[in-house]
């Protein structure tokens, strides 16, 4: 895969002074597995509500997501379910699966900048990963889908209000993500944005876009060699 992997980590950051981060998949890897266990209590609230079995029930989830975005917001369109018990049900899940890493605690707080969270999850589901991290911190606030009116990335409006709610500057901001085309209403606003590269190929729609500005393949490192050039006198700047 031939991406624009920009990895010096003085270019386009050397002013940001507000990082915002998406949760699932990015505040820690994709290899933990968490979000299978979402995916699969999705599947079971699904078979539980429309009365189908396992199979038609993956059948559509596989068919909202595709074409609503989130399965919520299609189950919330097209059969009218409400959103708070969804969500109650797939985000009990064993965060255990989550190590702890050290590193990425210390370059969160080496990282020059106020730190927020913007996610398709919701408030408690946010809360309970950074408090087992223990990283909560590190974090000014949490932007989740209940903010946006249950309306997910990457619709825009979701992105006007939450940088309306935290009074950021969009050309001193930057976002990182796991989910390629959630940044590209990022970059429309200004923003820097930071594609997390994974393994999840439905995550790389959009990856070869210009509203793609940094790749990377492992978050915690990048983030030291960031707040490094950052803390250096002879720092670049664009």
């Amino acid at each position: 895969m031939n991406n624009r992997t920009l990895q010096d980590p003085s270019a386009r950051l050397a002013e940001v002074d507000c990082w915002i981060f998406d949760l699932d998949n990015t505040i820690y890897p994709a290899s933990c597995s968490l979000f299978e266990q979402i995916h699969d209590k999705m599947g079971e609230f699904i078979a539980r509500e429309l009365k189908v079995d396992r199979d038609e029930a993956y059948r559509i989830q596989k068919t909202l997501f595709r074409e609503h975005g989130t399965t919520l917001r299609g189950l919330m369109t097209v059969y009218g379910l409400p959103p708070e018990g969804f969500l109650e049900h797939v985000h009990q899940v064993d965060l255990s699966r989550i190590p702890p890493d050290p590193n990425f605690v210390a370059a969160l707080a080496s990282l020059p900048g106020r730190k927020l969270i913007f996610t398709n999850g919701t408030l408690r589901h946010a809360e309970n990963v950074l408090s087992h991290l223990g990283i909560g911190a590190h974090f000014d606030g949490i932007w989740d889908i209940a903010a946006c009116g249950y309306v997910p990335k990457p619709d825009p409006a979701g992105y006007d209000a939450f940088v309306r709610r935290f009074g950021i500057v969009p050309q001193r901001a930057a976002m990182i993500e796991d989910m390629a085309k959630n940044l590209a209403p990022a970059a429309a606003l200004g923003m820097t944005t930071v594609w997390l590269r994974g393994t999840l190929d439905w995550a790389r729609e959009g990856s070869e876009l210009d509203h793609v500005h940094h790749v990377v393949d492992a978050l915690a490192p990048w983030l030291a060699a960031v707040a490094a050039s950052r803390a250096s006198p002879s720092r670049r700047r664009d």
